[in-house]
């Protein structure tokens, strides 16, 4: 079980390979796009087919699909926005990248900045905007998180209910829809933008999560690395509750392990402007009693003069609930196979890691 992963940075797409699923030691197996920024990737299904978006700057956004787990690749169809109105002043309706990738069943959702979800049902060959949530009038109030425009870095669908779904949105909070997309509503209610006045504050529409996960087992069950802290529901995002973690409460990743809601890792730093490991030392949280405690994991990562910063996608649970990778901006690759306890370094001489995704 899991016994690949895949990297995506900005110099290329790393297959990883292990030989025994109990280890940590991981090697290179194999390099895609080499030189190219790869933006996010989808894991092969049990076909093998699999999908990753580039990132080519003044040359757009490529997507490419592979049949064979990666071994070869063919460009197919990226997003594409309708033409923009006339009366429409605010940002431009152009796929400026493309944040996220899912799969539920047949479909392949995808989540982009300017705030565009699509949805595919040929893996990519053809993609359609979904309409009725760019189309929502609090769409106008949107803002980036990072970025100059809003994005979609989450897409959660539920694994009982195919019809029921939520996407997390920098900055406009968590939206939910209940019937295969066709109508949304906001659902950020208990969060809180320390970065807005007092008034504006729990504005479920201007929340900044940095990353949404769901519990592949308790679907109900929703952790939040928010750029104020870090929030969980229990009610499929109709509350969120807060959650306070220790060194940090500030940071962009977070994972859920597949089979237990109340187990959950994060990696801290200090925010806003300098967006570093707190003291110079890297360290992953991690609770499992939904965050009534925490632990501070250090065993492997580098505790001295380190600045590496994790970003939304770089970590990543496997199936088995054991087996984690994290992936830094300055291309540390680190792995564990006791759920965080000790960590190994895979590389630190990668590129900057975008996202880790396991097979």
């Amino acid at each position: 079980m899991d016994t690949r992963a895949w990297v995506a940075t900005r110099k290329g797409l790393f297959e990883l390979q292990r030989d025994d699923t109990r280890s940590a030691t991981w090697r290179i197996k194999r390099v895609s796009f080499l030189g190219e920024p790869v933006t996010m990737l989808l894991p092969p299904d049990e076909r093998g087919r699999m999908l990753a978006a580039l990132n080519l700057g003044h040359f757009g956004v490529h997507l490419h699909r592979s049949e064979d787990a990666g071994a070869t690749w063919t460009e197919v169809a990226a997003p594409t926005y309708p033409p923009q109105p006339p009366e429409d002043k605010g940002i431009a309706w152009k796929l400026v990248l493309v944040w996220a990738l899912e799969r539920s069943g047949s479909t392949v959702w995808a989540g982009t900045i300017p705030g565009g979800l699509f949805r595919s049902v040929d893996l990519g060959s053809s993609w359609q905007l979904v309409d009725a949530l760019w189309q929502r009038p609090e769409r106008a109030g949107w803002f980036g998180g990072g970025y100059p425009e809003p994005g979609i870095h989450s897409v959660c669908p539920h694994p009982q209910r195919p019809q029921d779904l939520l996407v997390g949105v920098s900055c406009a909070g968590a939206w939910v829809a209940a019937d295969d997309g066709a109508s949304w509503r906001v659902q950020a209610d208990g969060m809180r933008a320390d970065f807005m006045p007092p008034e504006q504050a729990g504005d479920p529409n201007i929340q900044d999560p940095h990353r949404i996960v769901r519990c592949a087992a308790a679907p109900e069950v929703l952790w939040c690395q928010h750029h104020c802290g870090i929030w969980r529901s229990i009610d499929n995002a109709a509350s969120w509750q807060e959650v306070k973690a220790p060194v940090s409460s500030f940071g962009f990743a977070v994972a859920v392990h597949p089979q237990d809601p109340h187990t959950a890792w994060f990696v801290p730093a200090i925010k806003d402007d300098k967006r570093v490991p707190v003291d110079g030392a890297l360290v992953v949280n991690r609770t499992r009693d939904g965050g009534r405690t925490f632990e501070t994991l250090r065993a492997g990562l580098p505790q001295q003069d380190t600045y590496d910063l994790v970003y939304r996608h770089g970590l990543d649970v496997c199936a088995e609930g054991r087996s984690l990778l994290m992936g830094s901006t300055t291309g540390g690759l680190w792995a564990s196979s006791d759920g965080g306890d000790h960590w190994l370094t895979v590389s630190l001489n990668l590129p900057p890691i975008a996202a880790v995704r396991f097979g």
